[in-house]
């Protein structure tokens, strides 16, 4: 097969800006942290899909610690099919390493290093949205919450896929650029950019930890 490139002048920040892209969207009122596939999967060195995540994980953790300090609620997402081929359809036929990502399997687990705690919830999905065939959409609108601040694995993939549901479902979205990672470093810059451009903010961890700060200490005094 004949891979075609797209033929032109480059697009860089200042040109995306002067076409009316990498706008600012901003915080809302009432945060979570959507902590994505950061699961054994990606990060046992026995798995086919593994990849080190350690620096990732440093800088997840900072955003978990300021959030767990300020009481703003946290949710972990893995994926896990009962039947991987009837559920996970196509995407399975795609990557077909997702088969071991049965139920009950240590792949699935949160990577123990984030110290998920009881009263943090882990939700499962089959595809790459954390949005599609889940409930959060209803579980996000029931708790008023209003923005998603995207940590976890792989940029280019669920990250991406989960900033596109977010803005079109109208969740403000904040992806820390350190706090998400991919397989490789090219793959994670594309994609950091195009999320940038249309889907969300992407912005510096410690200015991700300041508003964090700032929404908690409104929260105490409300």
């Amino acid at each position: 097969m004949t891979m075609h490139k797209i033929r032109g002048p480059a697009c860089g920040p200042e040109d995306r800006v002067a076409a009316g892209m990498d706008g600012r969207v901003g915080w809302g009122k009432r945060p979570l942290i959507l902590v994505v596939d950061m699961i054994r999967f990606f990060t046992d060195p026995q798995s086919p899909f593994r990849t080190d995540l350690t620096a990732c994980i440093a800088d997840i953790n900072k955003i978990l610690t300021v959030s767990r300090a300020n009481s703003i609620p946290i949710l972990f997402v893995s994926v896990a099919y009962h039947d991987p081929d009837f559920e996970g359809g196509l995407l399975v036929r795609k990557a077909p390493a997702l088969r071991s990502l049965l139920h009950g399997s240590d792949l699935t687990e949160v990577d123990p290093r984030l110290g998920r705690r009881s009263n943090e919830p882990l939700l499962y999905k089959q595809y790459s949205s954390c949005f599609f065939g889940t409930p959060l959409q209803g579980m996000l609108q029931a708790s008023g919450i209003d923005t998603l601040v995207l940590c976890g694995t792989v940029t280019s993939g669920c990250i991406r896929a989960t900033a596109t549901d977010c803005v079109q479902m109208g969740f403000h979205c904040i992806v820390p650029e350190t706090a998400v990672c991919d397989m490789t470093e090219e793959a994670h810059r594309a994609a950091l950019s195009a999320i940038n451009a249309l889907y969300a903010d992407v912005v510096d961890v410690n200015e991700a930890l300041e508003e964090l700060e700032r929404i908690g200490a409104s929260i105490r005094q409300s």
